[in-house]
């Protein structure tokens, strides 16, 4: 039971409601500190411009230099700092839909509340017109606003102001009205430079990544792949050449039949290749991929029973899961530092995760994942970050996707994965770029570990108000 005073002022301004509920639900409960100290703080409209772009009709196009990158509102909070759908330039810059270096990003429908600091990988790009923009005057402290904007009571202030049933939403007048507490100086400074220094380790491990493709690729004598060179599913050029081909019938063997496991795009690619190569089963134990396998998921509340990492939270910078009982889940089978992830199950979208790969940080290890997850372990003879680098590089994606089989729900073939080709270099390289890759996955971990310490300070200090 949950139990607590409230002020008359707050009942009036509840058109005189009296339930508990109204008044005590958990996003209600925890705005309450925030309004019984009305004298420490401030509305955020007063630090920052606040604002939605206007609904828009999208002008989807190709890249190309009247074009921008397009994220939608469930983008918000992957780690993944890429997109492959583009919008029109013009139209972006004429509806202010273009988001700039530390701008803090708020969904406003469906999901409310979910944040994201803009970092240079997607300073000039756009963003749909239900994200909220928050963009600091001066840009003065935005890492101890977006703190605050991350932490549970940011979280609980928008969903209180939300308007809706069956979808919520909340757009820029109600979010500008949210409450920041007015901290001390010594705080606020360290939040804000826990946050900054979070975000310069997450670009630090993104330039390390892109330094460990560009060497694969300068060993291999490998250039950057364009969409004429695979078959996909998205917005296309009318000069696109259908791809026509025909196969031998000694060539399609007895596995799959379907044209696009056959691609004469992918097998250009193929022959592309002309460093020595070998079979990825030759660089796995056993063999063999493997899965977590299949267990009962009944729900319990945050802190209670396992957590278990599906595929769409794996991607999210900060990974958070669900938690199921422990009754008939197996633990012998957790995740490992080190392994090769890649996501099993999805659809063709071009922005959809289906297919890409994940190395296991010290944020994985331990967890127990869903077993969609195509999990590897390598052999000694192929160091596990030089794998991932491939398997997540432009080429292991397309050919990964060239395997799949399904029509909704699309899932990779397993036998055509495992003869999937690796490339393979001197192995002075392969260990150089099995070391940035952990340097760079180190470096997320601590970037995570920063800004959930930034956001418990905030936390914290709200805590101590009424105690």
């Amino acid at each position: 039971m949950r139990v607590a005073t409230i002020n008359i002022e707050f009942i009036r301004s509840g058109k005189c409601r009296c339930d508990g509920k109204h008044f005590l639900n958990n996003h209600s409960y925890l705005t309450l500190p925030l309004e019984t100290n009305l004298f420490r703080c401030c509305r955020l409209e007063e630090l920052a411009e606040v604002f939605n772009p206007p609904v828009f009709k999208r002008q989807f196009c190709l890249n190309g230099p009247k074009s921008v990158k397009y994220f939608q509102s469930s983008d918000i909070l992957s780690s993944l700092e890429n997109s492959y759908i583009y919008i029109n330039k013009e139209q972006a810059l004429s509806l202010n839909l273009i988001v700039k270096k530390n701008d803090i990003l708020v969904t406003g429908f469906g999901t409310i509340g979910d944040t994201r600091l803009v970092s240079k990988f997607q300073d000039g790009t756009s963003y749909a017109n239900n994200v909220c923009r928050i963009r600091v005057r001066n840009g003065q402290f935005f890492g101890a606003i977006y703190a605050f904007m991350a932490s549970k009571y940011g979280h609980a202030q928008l969903n209180k102001n939300a308007s809706g049933s069956v979808v919520r939403y909340i757009e820029a007048p109600g979010i500008k009205k949210t409450l920041i507490p007015i901290l001390p100086d010594s705080l606020k400074n360290d939040i804000d430079t826990q946050i900054q220094k979070s975000s310069r380790l997450r670009e630090d491990a993104i330039d390390i990544l892109m330094t460990a493709d560009r060497l694969l690729k300068t060993k291999v004598g490998l250039r950057e792949l364009t969409s004429n060179d695979y078959d996909y599913f998205g917005n296309r050029s009318y000069q696109r050449q259908v791809s026509c081909f025909t196969r031998n019938i000694q060539e399609i063997g007895t596995t799959t039949i379907n044209a696009f496991n056959h691609s004469e795009r992918i097998r250009k690619i193929k022959a592309e290749m002309t460093c020595p190569t070998r079979p990825l089963k030759d660089f796995l134990l056993g063999h063999d991929t493997f899965s977590t396998g299949s267990f009962p998921r009944i729900e319990v509340n945050p802190g209670h029973g396992i957590m278990l990492i599906n595929q769409s939270d794996i991607f999210d910078t900060i990974i958070k899961g669900k938690y199921i009982s422990r009754r008939g889940v197996k633990v012998d089978n957790l995740v490992e530092y080190g392994e090769v992830l890649v996501a099993g199950v999805g659809t063709l979208g071009e922005n959809e995760t289906f297919c890409r790969t994940i190395f296991a940080n010290e944020d994985l290890t331990g967890q127990l994942v869903s077993g969609e997850f195509i999990r590897m372990k390598t052999t000694n003879d192929m160091p596990s970050g030089y794998l991932f680098t491939w398997l997540s590089s432009d080429y292991g994606f397309r050919l990964l996707r060239n395997l799949q089989t399904g029509t909704k729900l699309c899932r990779p073939i397993p036998k055509l994965i495992l003869e999937l080709p690796v490339p393979i270099i001197d192995k002075e390289s392969m260990q150089e770029i099995d070391r940035l890759v952990r340097e760079a996955h180190t470096k997320r971990h601590l970037a995570n570990q920063m800004e959930l310490k930034a956001i418990s300070m905030v936390e914290q200090e709200i805590e101590k108000w009424n105690n």
